[in-house]
C-alpha cells in the first residue's frame, strides 16, 4: 500500500494531538537515561517531532516503509536518522529506551507475536507506547466496508481484510506478563473538521480507504468516493457554521520492562 505524506499531512494538527498525549505518558526517567529511542511508523515525521522534544538527549531514529514519508520527515527533521524498513521484519541490533508507534501498528497481523516481540527489544526499564485507531465499527469504517460489497467494484474490494482489531483487555493481558508496568486507556478526540462531510472523506483518503482505492482505476475511485461522500454526509451532518465533529477513539497502551 502507498503512502502520500501530503495527503497524510492534510490533518497535521489533529493526528499529531494523539501522540503528544501519547509521549506525555510514558515514565518520566533521569536526564540522560534515555538515550536511544525510536518512532516505528514515523511517518512525515509529526510523530519523531514529539518524541525528539520530549527526549532531547537522546538519540532519535525514524523507521517507516514509505519512502514518500521518509523523504518529507528527512527534510523536517534533517538532524535525525530515518530508515526504510517494514516493522514486521524490523530486527536491529541496539536495545530501546523508548519504542513508540502512533498509528501504525494496526496495519500489522498478529498482534500477540508482535507486541511481545517489540517489549523484548526494550532496554531494561525501557518502554514502549502504543496508539492505534479504535474506529473499526465507527460509521466512516463502516461505512467504506458498504461501499465496498454493494458497488459494481465488489470484486476488486471486497475481499479487503485488514488486520484485527482488540480491546484493552487483550493487550494488557498479553504484555502484562513480560512487563513491570502496563498502562491502557481509551480516548475519543472529537476533531472539528471545516470542510464538512468532503473533509471526512478527505481525512480518511489518506488512511483507512487507501487499501480500497489502490485497487480501483480513476473512473471507479471517482465513483466510489462519491457513494461513500453521500454515506458519510448522512452519517455526519454538518453542524450549523459548516462544520463536523468528527469523532476518533483511540486506544493507547504504555508498558514498561
Amino acid at each position: 500500500m502507498t503512502w502520500s505524506a501530503t495527503q497524510y499531512s492534510a490533518f497535521e494538527q489533529e493526528r499529531t494531538r494523539p501522540v503528544r498525549d501519547l509521549v506525555a505518558a510514558i515514565p518520566g526517567r533521569a536526564a540522560g537515561d534515555v538515550r536511544l529511542a525510536v518512532d516505528l511508523g514515523c511517518g512525515p515525521g509529526n510523530s519523531t517531532e514529539v518524541l525528539a522534544q520530549r527526549f532531547p538527549d537522546a538519540r532519535v531514529i525514524g523507521v517507516d516503509n514509505s519512502e514518500d514519508m521518509l523523504e518529507t520527515a528527512r527534510q523536517r527533521l534533517p538532524a535525525i536518522s530515518f530508515t526504510l524498513a517494514d516493522i514486521g521484519t524490523w530486527n536491529p541490533a541496539e536495545r530501546f529506551d523508548v519504542i513508540l508507534a502512533n498509528a501504525s501498528l494496526q496495519w500489522l497481523p498478529d498482534h500477540a507475536a508482535l507486541y511481545p516481540r517489540l517489549v523484548s527489544m526494550l532496554a531494561p526499564g525501557g518502554s514502549m507506547a502504543v496508539q492505534t485507531p479504535d474506529n473499526f465499527e465507527e460509521p466512516a469504517h463502516r461505512l467504506i466496508r458498504e461501499v465496498a460489497a454493494n458497488g459494481p467494484w465488489a470484486q476488486k474490494v471486497g475481499t479487503v481484510h485488514l488486520p484485527a482489531r482488540h480491546d484493552a483487555s487483550f493487550y494488557y493481558e498479553l504484555l502484562q506478563p513480560h512487563c513491570s508496568t502496563v498502562d491502557v486507556w481509551r480516548t475519543t478526540y472529537y476533531h472539528p473538521l471545516a470542510g464538512g462531510p468532503a473533509a471526512v472523506v478527505e481525512w480518511f483518503k489518506g488512511s483507512a480507504l487507501r487499501p480500497y482505492l489502490q485497487r480501483l482505476d480513476d473512473d471507479e475511485k471517482a465513483e466510489f468516493l462519491k457513494c461513500y461522500l453521500a454515506a458519510i454526509t448522512q452519517a455526519y451532518p454538518a453542524l450549523a457554521n459548516g462544520t463536523v465533529l468528527l469523532p476518533f477513539p483511540r486506544l493507547f497502551v504504555v508498558a514498561s520492562r
